[in-house]
């Protein structure tokens, strides 16, 4: 596919003038958001997590709202199948495994970093030209085998090198370049922005640079949710389907052998997860229901009482609620509260 055929259409804003009004738009005053988690200590509860949360029904209407579910927010990693998708209309032909670290916060194990090496080999590239800061394995397990082995932060070790590699190996097969691969108006990311757009429905607010560098576009919650239906129920053989395909058949490659993602979508066949930074998630299961929520002041501990408590009440029951949902808060050697679901 050459460049022509999949760069953004002329009626598209460019994401550079999108950026340009979002920094210039003033923040407005909103209610606080409801309480969605509990820290309880000893049997106190010594803290509160508040946030927004919305599950869409199988045919797409609201079943449930709590907080602000229109306002924009940044989905972070989230948006990270929209991005795998817009490389896959863009030509690049990645499949299986290949395909589902294109769209991974990968945990930094062995077979993830494997992978990224050759996909960088396969593609003439190699890990000096990732735009990824150079970072330590996302799982602390990792991290601690990796800094006992006496390595440094690496780029290739980043949670996103994956993405990277594919988005490389896409401005590769296209004649785009390379060494801009990152900027917003590339073309790759003209291309991303039209995707994000069509599956969340909405027209994207903001535009941010994510952790790794990467433009970030929001959605609202209602539109991330939505944009995780249409993913489930795309049809076969299309890129979004092809992603959700991948994603949900190596889940382990989309986060890791210790991560909640990887075990819900293990658990529960059929099932799309994915957390993102600053405690975003976004999951749909395959009859088309799905939900989003985000957690305004980032603590990515809640996600998983979260998570399991919205599940149950959408009629899922399997073991793996029991596990996400269990984080321990420990006083000494010893296991004295957890975080709890509040709602």
């Amino acid at each position: 596919m050459t460049s022509s055929k999949t760069s953004s259409s002329s009626s598209s804003t460019p994401i550079s003038e999108l950026s340009s009004s979002a920094a210039a738009a003033p923040s407005s005053p909103s209610a606080p958001s409801p309480v969605l988690a509990e820290v309880v200590r000893s049997g106190f509860v010594e803290g509160r997590h508040r946030g927004s949360l919305v599950v869409l029904a199988a045919d797409g209407s609201v079943e449930q709202a709590l907080g602000d579910i229109t306002a924009p927010v940044f989905p972070r990693s989230t948006n990270k199948p929209m991005q795998a998708a817009a490389i896959l209309r863009a030509g690049l032909d990645l499949s299986e495994e290949r395909l589902a670290l294109a769209a991974a916060s990968h945990s930094g194990e062995t077979f993830h970093l494997d992978l990224v090496r050759t996909m960088l080999a396969e593609h003439g590239l190699t890990a000096e030209q990732l735009q990824t800061p150079p970072d330590l394995p996302l799982d602390p397990e990792e991290a601690e085998h990796y800094l006992a082995a006496g390595n440094v932060r690496d780029r290739l070790t980043m949670n996103c090198s994956g993405k990277h590699t594919a988005m490389l190996a896409v401005c590769a097969l296209n004649g785009w370049p390379m060494e801009t691969y990152l900027e917003q108006s590339h073309p790759l990311q003209q291309l991303i922005l039209d995707v994000v757009r069509t599956a969340g429905g909405e027209e994207v607010a903001h535009i941010g640079t994510d952790g790794c560098g990467a433009p970030l576009m929001s959605l609202s919650l209602t539109g991330l949710a939505r944009a995780y239906r249409h993913f489930v129920l795309a049809e076969p053989g299309t890129p979004e389907r092809r992603v959700a395909d991948a994603m949900r058949a190596h889940p382990e490659y989309v986060a890791g052998t210790r991560r909640p993602d990887t075990w819900l979508m293990r658990a529960l066949p059929g099932t799309l997860s994915k957390m993102g930074a600053e405690a975003v998630q976004a999951l749909a299961l395959p009859d088309g229901r799905a939900l989003a929520f985000k957690i305004d002041d980032g603590a990515t501990r809640t996600l998983g009482p979260i998570l399991a408590r919205v599940l149950r009440g959408l009629g899922v029951d399997d073991p793996v609620l029991a596990r996400i949902e269990d984080v321990p808060l420990h006083g000494g050697a010893s296991r004295v509260g957890a975080i709890r679901a509040a709602f």
